[in-house]
């Protein structure tokens, strides 16, 4: 065994390499190194943790590794780029249930002889991780689209979720003061559970990249509770550093959809407009529908093409498709730019993943504030899903649930293309006013294919 001050030193790098790691990931140059730096250090929590305890199952903790190496590696390795949404949820689930039942299991070891703090911190650990469980199931059932990613509105919800929340909280209390009650516990972790499912049924798919790390901080909040019951400071450190940056995190989203965190997790954005649906707009209107060959022309003698990312490009899985589609216009003397909008997506980031991997230099990748003086200089604007982050309502209709919220700007570049299956909705599930513009386009099709066609057509041209 390891002496302890050894260990100590083990923890202490361990714990420098998460805060690098945080630091290198805020920046996309530097966001491969980060991935690094926080991978050494959990080797280096593990490694730490497993000697520095008197362990007497090793035979437990060897079957553990390989199933969840079993069940990690897989979907590390073959989970699309386009779905690292979902996986992130599962993450966070995997992490809030483990936080959940080890709680539990030292509940049961140590009552009831708890000391109050004691049991004060293992209420909060349950009450995050189990309520972190079932809301990351949630939110991957959603991303997944398993069950409807519209909001699930009914009557009383406000009502019916804070009540559960209280009452779990408030069987927290109990348990803390009288740790001998555990015919109590079951009861607390169902209502914490529950919490978790009731909490994410009234939010809509657009809110799911702040619900995202939300639920993120639960856990870190969570894992840093236990940190305070086993005594390890590590895990008390790198549970705080997950937690907060995780609500750090979701306090700049909802900044950047100019929008509280009570709107977020209690208003039901998202819900769709009556009439609303395939091929025609919630109000009725009708757009002019254009070719592919058509699209193609406008591009003569551009100097600058600004292409907005947004989910629909992942779903087509097209981030090749526009990588092609930049390298034919910078072989013609165009200058191209990536703008990508901090919500872009469904995780903080996804437009920036998936670019990356299609191998899109970072230099070409502007975030908004950069990129929205350039569009009244860009010719032309192709837009591949990204609806709400686009939809000019959000500057000027005040009863519109996008109200607010900085938007890509590009209506005011001299011609928008427009690339999208059809006339639904975005998230919010409000119209875009960008698709009846006189100098919008509208090219209907799968993104992939139309970007490939669009790109050959130039090509030929």
């Amino acid at each position: 065994m390891l002496g302890e001050s050894l260990v100590q030193y083990v923890y202490l790098l361990s714990a420098a390499l998460f805060v690098l790691s945080l630091k290198w990931m805020g920046q996309v140059k530097t966001s491969r190194r980060g991935n690094w730096a926080g991978t050494i250090a959990m080797v280096l929590a593990i490694i730490g943790t497993l000697v520095s305890f008197d362990v007497r199952g090793w035979g437990w903790i060897s079957l553990a590794l390989i199933v969840g190496s079993l069940v990690g590696a897989p979907m590390a390795i073959w989970m699309p780029m386009t779905a690292v949404p979902q996986r992130t949820a599962l993450s966070h689930a995997f992490g809030g249930l483990a936080a959940g039942l080890v709680g539990a299991a030292e509940y049961y070891t140590q009552a009831p002889n708890i000391d109050t703090f004691t049991m004060g911190a293992l209420a909060t650990e349950m009450l995050l991780g189990f309520l972190t469980f079932t809301g990351s199931l949630m939110a991957f059932g959603k991303l997944q689209e398993i069950i409807p990613t519209r909001p699930i509105i009914y009557p009383f919800r406000n009502v019916v979720s804070i009540g559960v929340l209280a009452a779990a909280v408030l069987m927290g209390v109990y348990l803390t003061i009288n740790p001998e009650a555990s015919t109590l516990l079951p009861l607390f972790i169902a209502a914490a559970l529950a919490f978790g499912i009731l909490l994410i049924l009234p939010i809509g798919g657009a809110d799911m990249p702040t619900v995202i790390a939300i639920l993120n901080s639960y856990a870190g909040l969570s894992s840093s509770a236990m940190g305070f019951v086993l005594n390890n400071k590590l895990l008390i450190i790198a549970g705080a550093l997950d937690g907060s940056s995780g609500l750090i995190l979701s306090i700049l989203m909802c900044k950047a959809m100019n929008r509280s965190f009570t709107n977020v997790l209690f208003a039901g954005v998202g819900t769709v407009q009556a009439g609303a649906g395939a091929g025609a707009s919630p109000t009725g209107k009708t757009v002019q529908g254009y070719t592919v060959e058509d699209a193609a022309t406008i591009f003569d003698g551009a100097k600058l093409v600004v292409v907005a990312p947004g989910y629909g490009m992942a779903v087509a899985q097209a981030q090749h498709a526009v990588k092609e589609l930049s390298n034919v216009l910078a072989a013609r003397g165009t200058d191209v730019k990536f703008a990508i909008h901090p919500v872009a997506g469904r995780m903080p980031g996804h437009m920036n993943v998936l670019l990356a991997e299609a191998d899109v230099p970072y230099d070409q990748l502007w975030e908004m504030e950069k990129v929205n003086p350039l569009f009244p200089e860009a010719e032309v604007a192709i837009v591949v899903g990204a609806n709400d982050v686009t939809n000019p309502a959000a500057r000027t209709k005040t009863d519109s649930p996008l109200y607010g919220m900085p938007i890509l700007d590009v209506d005011k570049a001299r011609t928008v293309i427009f690339i999208k299956r059809s006339m639904n909705p975005g998230f919010a599930g409000i119209d875009n006013e960008l698709f009846y513009l006189d100098k919008t386009m509208m090219v209907f099709g799968d993104a992939k294919k139309v970007i490939t066609e669009l790109a050959a057509a130039i090509k030929a041209s």
